[in-house]
C-alpha cells in the first residue's frame, strides 16, 4: 500500500524500476551482497526517469556509473567500501559500480574553502546533501522485491524535469556540475535553475 504523499510519482518510479531488467538485477545483487538498507541512487535513477519522460529507450543515455550508497558509521575505513565494491562486482560484473558509505563522506569531501561537511546522520541525510534535488533519489529492494524509495527532497523535480540545487548545496559545485554534465544536451526538455552565486 502506498501513502498519499507517494502517489502517483512513486508508483511511476516503481513501475519504471520493475520494468528495467538490468537495474532489477543490480538491485538484487545490492540487496543480497551489499550492506542492509543500501540503495542504488543518483544518475542511474535520474537517467531512467528522464529517458522515459523524453520517450527514449530505457537503456539509452545510461549513467556513467551505478552509485550504490549505504550508511554504516561502525566502520569508516576505505577498506569497508572496497569490500562492498568487491562483493557487488563479483555478483553483478556488468554494472559500473561506484560505492560510497555516506557515514564517511565528511572524512574526504571538502568545499571550495577546504571545509568538511558535518557527518551525515543517516542514509537519507547523506543523499539529501547531493547537489541537485532530482539526483537525490535512491531505490532499494526488499526481500519480497518491493521497491523502496529514498527521496529526501521528494520526487517532484525528478518527474517535472527540473534541475535545481538542493537546499544547502554548494552552489559553486552545482554550477560546475551544470557546466560539466551538460544535461540539457541529452534531455532538452529540462528546466535548469541557474545558481545564484554569492
Amino acid at each position: 500500500m502506498r501513502t498519499p504523499a507517494e502517489a502517483p510519482q512513486a508508483a511511476a518510479l516503481r513501475a519504471l524500476v520493475l520494468a528495467h531488467a538490468p537495474l532489477m538485477r543490480w538491485l538484487r545483487a545490492a540487496r543480497d551482497h551489499g550492506p542492509a538498507g543500501g540503495c542504488i541512487a543518483a544518475g542511474a535513477i535520474r537517467s531512467l526517469v528522464w529517458n522515459h519522460l523524453h520517450g527514449y529507450p530505457a537503456g539509452s543515455h545510461p549513467s556513467a556509473d551505478v552509485d550504490f550508497v549505504y550508511y554504516d558509521p561502525s566502520d569508516l575505513t576505505p577498506g569497508h567500501e572496497a569490500s562492498v565494491a568487491r562483493r557487488l562486482r563479483e555478483a553483478a560484473p556488468d554494472a559500473p559500480w561506484e560505492i560510497v558509505n555516506q557515514a564517511r563522506v565528511h572524512l574526504w569531501r571538502r568545499n571550495r574553502h577546504g571545509d568538511a561537511p558535518p557527518p551525515a546522520a543517516s542514509l537519507a541525510a547523506g543523499i539529501a546533501s547531493w547537489p541537485e534535488t532530482a539526483t537525490c533519489v535512491g531505490v532499494g529492494l526488499t526481500r519480497d522485491d518491493h521497491v523502496r524509495i529514498v527521496a529526501p527532497h521528494g520526487l517532484d523535480d525528478l518527474f517535472a524535469l527540473v534541475l535545481r540545487p538542493s537546499p544547502g548545496a554548494d552552489l559553486h559545485a552545482y554550477a560546475q556540475r551544470l557546466a560539466a554534465k551538460r544535461h540539457p544536451e541529452t534531455w532538452p526538455r529540462l528546466t535548469v535553475i541557474a545558481p545564484a552565486l554569492p
